[in-house]
């Protein structure tokens, strides 16, 4: 990928040497880039996404000047597929793109199903409990006071949230209850 940025880079560096290039195009061009880079930083396409768009299109018409030969022009076929695509590469993949970026890996957590932790603060209904020595935003299940300091047991995991119940009286599984008693 760095080739090919670096090979495009050099390719328009030449095209742009060799026509004849208006000043205020570029200018354009490059308030475009910079209104599309703040919109990735904010993750949605609004304001910022339209104010790319409209100075790539004014862009457009603007950055070459006037030519003797009638061949060297730009086509109204080439200008809209390369506005469109541009826009919807923006509003539909930027976000998809932002969203996976900034995500929390999912992949690994359950492990931590039936660990044993401590709670940190007051879990009733919501609090943090340490587990194996990392602090989680933890709920009880089934809204089971948990007080800090209590030992915990891990239930389930839902997104970045443990669902804890108390090491001790901790509701049964009825799978256990099912099986008969060996005396």
């Amino acid at each position: 990928a760095g080739f090919v940025g670096a090979l495009c880079t050099l390719l328009g560096t030449f095209g742009l040497a060799e026509l004849p290039v208006r000043p205020v195009g570029i200018i354009l061009l490059i308030l475009a880039v910079i209104a599309f880079a703040v919109d990735v930083q904010v993750g949605i396409p609004r304001f910022w996404t339209a104010v790319g768009v409209l100075a790539y299109v004014i862009a457009s018409f603007v950055l070459y000047g006037p030519v003797q030969e009638e061949a060297l022009r730009l086509s109204w076929l080439t200008l809209i597929a390369g506005v469109a695509s541009m826009t919807l590469a923006f509003v539909v993949g930027m976000p998809s793109m932002v969203r996976t970026r900034f995500a929390t890996p999912t992949i690994g957590r359950e492990w931590l199903i039936g660990q044993q932790g401590v709670a940190a603060t007051d879990i009733s209904p919501e609090g943090e409990a340490n587990v194996r020595g990392a602090k989680w935003r933890a709920r009880t299940n089934r809204a089971t006071p948990i007080k800090s300091g209590q030992p915990l047991k891990v239930a389930a995991i839902d997104g970045v949230t443990l669902d804890v119940e108390p090491l001790e009286g901790a509701a049964r599984d009825y799978r256990e209850m099912r099986k008969p008693r060996e005396q």
